[in-house]
């Protein structure tokens, strides 16, 4: 059974360390949200132009390679955090439990 205060007292263990970590994972994913939206936008505006429809569809092509990106974004935030963790000095240096953030 988890102990939720223990994993979410997770930041006072390791301090600012952590939180610029997160900081920019969280940044990095909201970047790659907002280009996700911009290519999507883009391609279903030239959609509508039958002469734009080839570049539509590279915007969307675009896109979708972009939502495999958040996941990547995640896995490396991870990684990143079990390797700090496990340079953490003490007995909570185990790997750190994967949030409910969506970054």
């Amino acid at each position: 059974m988890k102990d939720t205060a223990r994993s979410t007292s997770l930041v006072i263990h390791l301090g600012r360390e952590e939180l610029v970590i997160g900081r920019r994972y969280e940044a990095a994913s909201i970047a790659n949200d907002v280009l996700i939206a911009l290519w999507f936008i883009a391609g279903s505006v030239m959609f509508f132009s039958e002469q734009w429809t080839t570049t539509g569809t590279w915007c969307f092509l675009i896109g979708s390679i972009e939502l495999l990106i958040r996941p990547a974004i995640r896995l490396t935030r991870h990684l990143h955090l079990q390797r700090v963790h496990s340079q953490a000095p003490g007995p909570d240096s185990s790997v750190p439990p994967d949030g409910s953030q969506d970054y």
